[in-house]
């Protein structure tokens, strides 16, 4: 890995006495291989690997299995994700002690939600939103198997946001960056990086906060973080914060045997993960808190609309273990049971106009007269399995079924919950001779490979 001569001297300003450390550890070792654990599916798990200190859901892995062919993957119970990105789920553990309306504004592919939703005190509400649309699909997919209710997924600009005035108590703002932080695992990350890009993200950073600011409760909290390295996007970015808006730097409890670098030149609180210190990619976290100065804006609640056909209502409510916990609606060909605590954002945002793609649970699609279980359902952990026929197939057959192929089983005619290990895999419609497919194409694994050994982690 040949990096820029520009780059090189941008870290030697920036760490003097550590630059040739940090620089060796990004050219010369591997990164870390990590997952964190869905406490709402995983009761316990075997010894994994070494724990990320900061997070007890997290574990370092020896090696990077072939996740893509793991069934407890494929079912959301551990997310793939950077030991130092983890650090969230530290934070708002250490800050959040009561319920709170959450958004993660810069949200794909998910990983940093799935750490808020789990970290989150219950009764909080999410909202994940991702611009580009491609990324967004992704957060829709990776929330929906993570599969707690509590969550709406948005594809909106950050100005659009913020026209919903003291709307959350919380914003984490995982803004695009340079991506410097990221130069180990990424080789693009190491051919695209120049000074002006560095400039570029750090005028576009400002932009995305001045515009979400707003849509901030007074007293609220801003998490603020990066992939990078540099000072422009870093330290200078959260002093002009609190410059601008009159923000106050919050400190996180950490332990020094962490070995996380605290703020460079600058008399803030903020959190560095650096690879030659500590065990994970680059990364920058703080906090800032809003002046308490004025009056919140309360959410009105709007009616849902309701299902329009009371059969097809009654049916998919029984789909659920708590149906009266939800409102059943239509969207396009879907229903949805959105949770009764999510309707004052959810008809906040519809009134605003913002693109809300998910908004609790994708319970089924009607098909004509027909109303098949989504694939959602299945990860769902509202799911009522009392309410289908199940059945049991092994680790072949389930991987089999992931690829789209067809399926043999043992079951009633009529849709069927697949489980492997008791764990749901995904719905079949069981014709007697046939068991249909139902996985939708876009959720197929490609490869027809099957490995040797299933790479099971968990129990």
């Amino acid at each position: 890995m040949d990096l820029s001569a520009d780059f090189i001297k941008l870290i030697e300003r920036t760490l003097p006495h550590e630059a040739q450390q940090l620089i060796s550890a990004i050219t010369d070792t591997e990164p870390a291989v990590s997952i964190r654990v869905n406490d709402t599916k995983t009761l316990a798990t075997p010894p994994l690997g070494q724990p990320v200190p900061w997070c007890p859901l997290g574990f370092y892995l020896p090696q990077r299995p072939q996740f893509t062919f793991d069934i407890d993957f494929q079912a959301g119970r551990y997310y793939v994700q950077d030991a130092s990105s983890m650090f969230i789920w530290h934070v708002i553990k250490s800050l959040v002690k009561s319920p709170v309306a959450y958004l993660d504004l810069c949200a794909a592919p998910g990983g940093k939600t799935t750490a808020a939703l789990s970290a989150l005190p219950q009764g909080s509400l999410v909202v994940a939103n991702e611009v580009v649309p491609s990324r967004a699909r992704v957060l829709c997919d990776n929330v929906a198997k993570w599969g707690m209710p509590n969550c709406l997924v948005t594809s909106s600009q950050p100005a659009d946001l913020g026209h919903l005035k003291h709307c959350f108590d919380v914003i984490a703002a995982d803004v695009p960056c340079s991506g410097e932080g990221m130069m180990r695992k990424d080789d693009e990350a190491v051919s695209q990086w120049t000074p002006a890009l560095v400039e570029q993200c750090a005028a576009r950073q400002r932009t995305i906060i001045a515009d979400v600011w707003q849509a901030l409760k007074p007293g609220g909290l801003l998490i603020y973080s990066t992939c990078t390295y540099n000072r422009s996007e870093n330290e200078k970015m959260i002093e002009w914060i609190a410059a601008e808006f009159g923000a106050s730097s919050i400190s996180v409890p950490v332990l020094d045997e962490w070995n996380i670098t605290p703020a460079i030149d600058s008399s803030l609180h903020a959190y560095r993960f650096l690879p030659h210190r500590t065990r994970g990619e680059g990364l920058f976290m703080a906090v800032l808190q809003k002046p308490d100065d004025q009056p919140c804006k309360t959410l009105q609640v709007k009616k849902a609309k309701p299902v329009t056909k009371a059969a097809q209502a009654a049916q998919v409510r029984n789909w659920l273990t708590c149906p009266s916990d939800y409102a059943f609606t239509e969207a396009g060909d879907s229903i949805v049971a959105t949770p009764l605590t999510l309707l004052p954002l959810l008809s906040l945002m519809q009134a605003s106009r913002l693109n809300v793609l998910l908004s609790g649970i994708q319970v089924a699609t009607m098909k004509g007269k027909n109303l098949v279980p989504h694939w959602a359902l299945a990860h769902s952990t509202a799911l009522n399995r009392e309410a289908f026929s199940t059945a049991e197939v092994d680790y072949l057959t389930a991987i089999n079924f992931l690829q789209g192929n067809a399926v043999q089983i043992d079951a009633p005619r009529g849709y069927v919950l697949l489980t492997h290990r008791g764990i749901p895999v995904g719905w079949v419609n069981n014709l007697g001779n046939r068991a249909n497919n139902l996985l939708p194409k876009p959720l197929r694994i490609i490869s027809q490979h099957i490995p040797d050994a299933p790479p099971q982690l968990l129990t």
